[in-house]
């Protein structure tokens, strides 16, 4: 799962060199906190956060067939 978003998230921004998925895994759910490059928090996160919205929703329908829970969080430093 943490490989899909790596991809997606990579081919949204300028500097994918510069992504960085920190997981961490629980029970039954897992956190990924998501930094990019501060010239391209926007265009990961999107007009009104439809591209954020979009992302956690892929990632929650894939969670949801290994019965999982899933939280996206995009940190801006």
């Amino acid at each position: 799962m943490k490989e899909m978003l790596e991809i997606i998230i990579k081919n949204l921004v300028a500097n994918p060199n510069q992504v960085e998925i920190i997981e961490n895994k629980k029970e039954n759910s897992i956190n990924f906190g998501v930094r990019v490059a501060d010239s391209d928090i926007g265009k990961v996160i999107g007009k009104q956060g439809r591209i954020a919205k979009a992302i956690r929703t892929v990632t929650k329908a894939i969670a949801t067939k290994e019965n999982k829970k899933v939280n996206i969080e995009f940190i801006e430093e």
